[in-house]
């Protein structure tokens, strides 16, 4: 299938802005984001990932103005080669220091990504090695910020504030942390560095973006494009949910990020190898990470997985840890009431509401039964088949009180507990997107689908993923409140006196202010929701081998885009006509079914 050009093609906007990550279709190439432009790559041996070494868009901050201390910080912006070389000729950053001054310099390399710092030094006067010390950040203020009890800056997980030695004309590759500035410091006085280069190691899975997203409305097509950058970040050795802090494979945030990686990469090693790693070190009755609804997700993302790329004998493979995991849920319901133990947890935000995580927990054994159902047919195993579904079919007769909460109203709408137009008036749409979650919002916004409020989706996305963007996000985030937009400040600049420092101000729970992560794959929702209700993609058979075009277009005057299956690319556009009617072209592989909606 051929693609015109002109439909793919995307303007270069500002670093500041947003990244794209976006591919031809025609010979899926993926196109690196403009602030990537400036690199080179480097494989790396026994790894399914990459190494490109970018050089920084700006010098953002220089702590002095006197040349004697610093100069010629300019040269760091150039090409990088990553190799020193036996001349000073260049115009090198000198940066001395003395008793009382210790200079410094703060990049920006135009976008938050995952990796590390290579610094190259030049012809020192001393041949001793430099002290320095380097502080990396996913927004100014943590960058500029050092390890304390106040603003919450730490080294958990992944170290962003450390002092290195450089060596006399040579070379240092060192972290490995979520980042998008880096401050680099002299350590000691009376001291001379001289810097050919500086640029961020950005580590990642050098993967087309097959899927894509494109409407006459650029707000949501950048935010299209945030999500899918944000969970290819965090692509690493296994799929984690942020590359600052918490690197970890966390099976709640799996599903959304699997979610995702369906709608844009299509098939990935990285998925099948993360629900392994979970399983193996998950002997039951343990939950996975310890949290029963984890251990649920894990089911739904196996149903979700196999229907979109139909490999029966990878979900064989799960059958015999499957049946202990259903059979271990049962056991924790008494009569028709969840009754489960391990960490009762469905969100950060709704962690402190007993009585909706106990309707979201009813909720999510429902989902995970009737998952559990699904595969059991697949497998041929009618007993276990049938347990599943009488499991689902009794919790179903107990109607538990969503306490106000839309994280649970949304679970019960989408398992059929709750009255989906009842559970979106009364709840879900009350007062916009107030107390919605970067994660749980996903599954809000499936509940307004399935209510039919699709507008009413498209306007919380607008709002809400979108204010982080407004904010300076270039990718999503850990959590996000919408009264934290109140006299905020950008994160991508220096905070003035009047106004907010979002990043050191706000967060709880686990990522306090500026532990809070600034790359969180558990954000991307909108990515997914958008390629499935609007571009209107939905999976019917195993395999993606028959595929149901469902589109809602709202407010949009047209929409665009790829849908990745295993047998190639779906092209799907959507034109809204003058009456209201839309008009839909669709091609793709022959061997791919497509159907419409009524």
């Amino acid at each position: 299938m051929t693609i015109q050009m002109s439909f793919m093609q995307r303007a270069v906007m500002p670093v500041f802005s947003v990244i794209l990550f976006l591919a031809t279709c025609s010979n899926a190439f993926a196109q690196l984001p403009p602030a990537f432009n400036n690199g080179r790559d480097y494989k790396v041996a026994d790894d399914s990932r990459t190494r490109k070494y970018i050089a920084p868009v700006k010098i953002f901050w220089k702590s002095t103005e006197n040349t004697g201390l610093i100069k010629n910080e300019n040269h760091l912006l150039n090409q990088p080669i990553g190799q020193a070389i036996l001349t000073n000729k260049q115009g090198f950053l000198v940066m001395k220091s003395t008793e009382t001054e210790k200079p410094g310099i703060l990049l920006d390399f135009g976008v938050n990504l995952h990796g590390g710092i290579q610094l190259v030094t030049g012809m020192i006067g001393s041949k001793d090695p430099v002290r320095v010390r380097i502080r990396l950040g996913e927004s100014v203020t943590e960058a500029m910020s050092s390890i304390d009890t106040i603003h919450g800056a730490t080294n958990d997980h992944a170290m962003r504030d450390f002092i290195v030695s450089l060596p006399w004309l040579g070379k240092l590759e060192i972290g490995n942390s979520g980042f998008r500035y880096a401050r680099i410091d002299l350590v000691d006085p009376n001291k001379e560095l001289l810097l050919k280069e500086a640029n961020a190691i950005l580590v990642y899975r050098d993967i087309p973006y097959l899927g894509s997203f494109k409407s006459n409305d650029e707000r949501l097509n950048k935010i299209w494009d945030i999500g899918a950058y944000t969970v290819h970040m965090n692509m690493q050795e296994y799929l984690w949910d942020g590359i600052k802090r918490d690197r970890l494979v966390w099976v709640g945030d799996l599903h959304p990020e699997v979610s995702t990686i369906s709608a844009v990469f299509g098939y990935n090693e990285v998925v099948p190898k993360s629900l392994d790693l979970i399983r193996d070190i998950t002997p039951m009755p343990e939950w996975m990470n310890g949290i029963s609804t984890y251990s649920m997700w894990w089911i739904i993302i196996h149903r979700d997985w196999y229907l979109h790329y139909g490999d029966k004998t990878y979900l064989k493979e799960q059958e015999n840890y499957l049946k202990l995991l259903t059979r271990h849920m049962a056991s924790r319901v008494e009569g028709n009431k969840e009754k489960l133990d391990g960490t009762r947890f469905l969100d950060w935000p709704s962690s402190e509401n007993p009585e909706a995580i106990h309707a979201g927990l009813q909720s999510m054994l429902i989902w995970a039964f009737d998952a559990s159902e699904e595969i059991y047919t697949v497998l041929d195993n009618p007993e276990m088949a049938k347990e599943a579904r009488e499991m689902a079919a009794k919790l179903r007769t107990y109607r538990p009180d969503h306490a106000g909460s839309k994280q649970a109203a949304s679970l019960m709408s989408l398992t059929g507990i709750m009255d989906p137009t009842k559970a979106n008036r009364q709840v879900i749409a009350k007062d916009g997107v107030a107390d919605f979650s970067t994660f749980y919002g996903y599954y809000m916004l499936e509940a307004k689908a399935k209510a039919g409020d699709y507008q009413g989706a498209i306007e919380n996305i607008r709002e809400y993923w979108g204010a982080m963007m407004d904010l300076g996000a270039t990718t999503f985030w850990e959590d996000f409140n919408i009264d934290w937009l109140e006299n905020a400040a950008r994160i991508d600049d220096f905070v003035p006196d009047d106004k907010v420092d979002v990043h050191a101000s706000y967060g709880g729970y686990s990522y306090d202010k500026l532990r809070h992560n600034l790359s969180h794959g558990w954000a991307s929702g909108p990515t997914a929701w958008l390629t499935k209700h609007v571009l209107g993609v939905h999976v019917l058979e195993s395999g993606s081998k028959t595929i149901l075009i469902d589109p809602h277009l709202g407010d949009l005057d047209w929409v665009e885009g790829t849908f990745p299956t295993p047998d190639g690319l779906l092209y799907i556009r959507h034109e809204k006509q003058g009456d209201g009617s839309v008009k839909t072209k669709v091609s793709g592989p022959e061997n791919v079914n497509i159907v419409y909606s009524k």
